[in-house]
């Protein structure tokens, strides 16, 4: 890709509004941009990164028997009396009448959409276990939008539903679906900790949050210094110093920022909204539920946070937005091209073409932080390329003629 015509405005100073670290450097990078509070427009390079991200998120789940589907953003007022939730959301929920002055609601999760959908199909034991996810935008009307993509008004969700004909069966997906949740975080380059949480405005019998370390987080967490105990502290009333409830450790704080999160729905939404099917021995009884979220845009947050400068990202390698950033300078323009050209079939690579000074263009690399940097400058006379590994900035001198298996062997 050439960035002359990739859309990649970078900024020599980040939007007054961004508090945090990540909020600076992806506006300042060129990969966001604040359409309005809490509302944001994801540019080319976010957008690559973003699809990384899903694709990590599909291969996980499609290989534990989900199936990916799409559920409406515009949700009927209906649905959500029946499971008694239009009132009780409360003014996070957007509302909206169309010109019959029928009420709807921009969907903030969609429990009331999935239940609906399922019982008029799943009559019998025999079409269960079935687990439905979608990666899609969500709506909910944050009073204090803050932090760039962290707590927005318009953001994107990968969230699953699985349905069951027992508690036991269910426990079985919210374990299997845990593990996945585990593998796509760590795929993606994120630490993360499971703590366990209340259930909130999603309720159910029991949850779990999935929590990136950062001072800019949140949520406090409490977990303890010797077992592996951890909960919210809005969950867990526990402070600093406080005894393990698990053992004889010492409860320790720390700031997170949740990633993803799991419920046991249990028969919350289909016994309010007559779900049922009947059991092997004729019974009829209502479907067993569970939710399972991933805030995909807050997952792009997280993954600046933890992985960057005050000045630059150092994308994790499963999410970079590409792999390979070519950079030529004055006289080599026509051997960039050329070398593009080569290294493109085996890796994503971005060619900076602009007609702009060497400090304009390692700025923008800084900025943009993808892994490998090849810098074609006065050491090309000498048929070399300086090579620099983003990770630690160390500078290497090969052949050009040897790059692509110098790049394949890192």
């Amino acid at each position: 890709m050439k960035q002359s015509v990739l859309y990649v405005p970078t900024l020599k100073e980040a939007p007054s509004n961004a508090e945090v670290k990540s909020h600076r450097l992806l506006a300042r990078a060129g990969l966001i941009k604040q359409t309005a509070a809490g509302v944001y427009t994801y540019l080319p390079l976010g957008i690559r990164v973003m699809q990384k991200i899903e694709r990590i998120i599909r291969e996980e789940h499609d290989a534990r028997g989900c199936s990916e589907m799409l559920m409406p953003a515009l949700q009927p007022r209906d649905l959500w009396e029946e499971s008694g939730r239009w009132d009780d959301y409360g003014p996070a929920l957007m509302r909206l009448k169309d010109r019959k002055e029928r009420d709807f609601c921009l969907g903030p999760t969609h429990e009331e959409v999935i239940t609906a959908i399922v019982r008029d199909y799943i009559d019998s034991y025999k079409k269960l276990p079935l687990a439905l996810y979608q990666i899609q935008t969500k709506f909910r009307d944050e009073l204090r939008p803050r932090f760039g993509l962290m707590r927005g008004r318009e953001f994107v969700m990968k969230d699953l539903y699985t349905f069951s004909t027992d508690e036991a069966d269910l426990d079985r997906w919210y374990a299997t679906m845990m593990t996945a949740y585990t593998e796509i975080f760590r795929r993606s380059g994120l630490e993360t900790k499971i703590v366990a949480s209340d259930t909130g405005e999603i309720g159910g019998d029991q949850a779990h949050e999935f929590m990136v370390l950062s001072e800019v987080g949140e949520d406090t967490i409490t977990y303890c210094d010797t077992c592996d105990y951890a909960a919210n502290q809005e969950y867990s009333a526990l402070s600093e110093g406080d005894s393990c409830p698990h053992c004889e450790g010492t409860i320790k704080t720390a700031k997170g920022i949740e990633v993803g999160n799991i419920f046991k729905l249990g028969t919350k939404y289909s016994e309010s909204m007559n779900a049922f099917f009947t059991d092997a021995d004729g019974q009829r009884k209502p479907l067993v539920m569970g939710c399972y979220g991933i805030g995909v845009s807050r997952t792009l947050m997280a993954a600046v946070e933890q992985h960057s400068t005050e000045d630059s990202i150092l994308w994790p390698d499963s999410i970079t937005p590409f792999d390979v950033h070519i950079v030529p300078l004055k006289g080599n323009e026509d051997l960039g091209r050329r070398l593009h050209d080569r290294l493109a079939t085996q890796h994503e690579v971005l060619l900076d073409d602009r007609d702009e000074r060497p400090g304009v263009k390692f700025k923008d690399a800084d900025l943009i932080g993808i892994p490998w940097r090849i810098i074609l400058g006065k050491s090309t006379k000498e048929g070399k390329a300086e090579v620099v590994n983003r990770r630690n900035d160390e500078v290497q001198l090969v052949p050009i003629d040897d790059l692509e298996v110098y790049l394949s062997g890192q």
